[in-house]
């Protein structure tokens, strides 16, 4: 099924159709694959190689999942995971814990002013910070490499932890196919080159 969403629908009344058709769930990447499809005009139609473009996509699908979680708590008829990796319709429990007070990411993807003053020059800091952390070059989380490192590092492969076929093998050849799309000599941009380097770096730890 392949049919185009209702263009007078919102972001967030289109990732509701699309998440009731698949009860599992799925990934970030996944769903943003799924709205290109389905020729969705509330994303940018645009490869996400540009870092800038990759951003501002991730933050729209965020704003509105966000905003989805929050209508249909207050509707009492669903609750919503969200994770980069796993994005699911869930059934509403009265009782439960529903949406969680001071949640700063629900703060910052709902704050529409992050996506506006947020340029180039920040989005690489954000990148530059992240994989910093990840790597353990932060003192509050160099202790130790924890699972959260490698999950970051496999979502930025799109590949799923899961599967059985994942090994090292796997992951050196899905490395050197984005090393090849996103190397500067080729139009590509050097942050996002050196997040997948360190990301490698990170992976090479747990499955070699």
């Amino acid at each position: 099924m392949n049919e185009d969403l209702e263009p007078q629908m919102d972001l967030a009344e289109q990732i509701f159709v699309l998440l009731r058709e698949q009860p599992e769930g799925c990934s970030e990447y996944q769903l943003i694959q799924q709205l290109k499809a389905r020729h969705s005009t509330h994303i940018p139609n645009l490869p996400l190689l540009d870092k800038l473009v990759l951003y501002r996509t991730h933050f729209l699908v965020f704003n509105a999942l966000y905003g989805l979680r929050d209508q249909l708590w207050g509707e009492a008829s669903h609750s919503l995971q969200i994770s980069p990796l796993c994005i699911r319709l869930q059934p509403y429990v009265p009782g439960s814990a529903g949406i969680v007070e001071n949640d700063p990411l629900r703060d910052y993807y709902l704050d529409m002013s992050n996506l506006r003053d947020t340029d180039e020059a920040e989005v690489e800091r954000l990148l530059a910070s992240f994989w910093s952390r990840m790597r353990g070059d932060d003192p509050k989380t160099s202790g130790g490499w924890d699972p959260e490192q490698k999950r970051a590092a496999l979502e930025l492969f799109e590949l799923d932890q899961e599967a059985a076929s994942l090994s090292l093998h796997t992951i050196k050849r899905r490395y050197r196919q984005l090393v090849s799309i996103h190397h500067p000599d080729r139009g590509g941009s050097t942050a996002r080159l050196q997040s997948i380097n360190l990301a490698m770096e990170i992976l090479q730890r747990y499955y070699r």
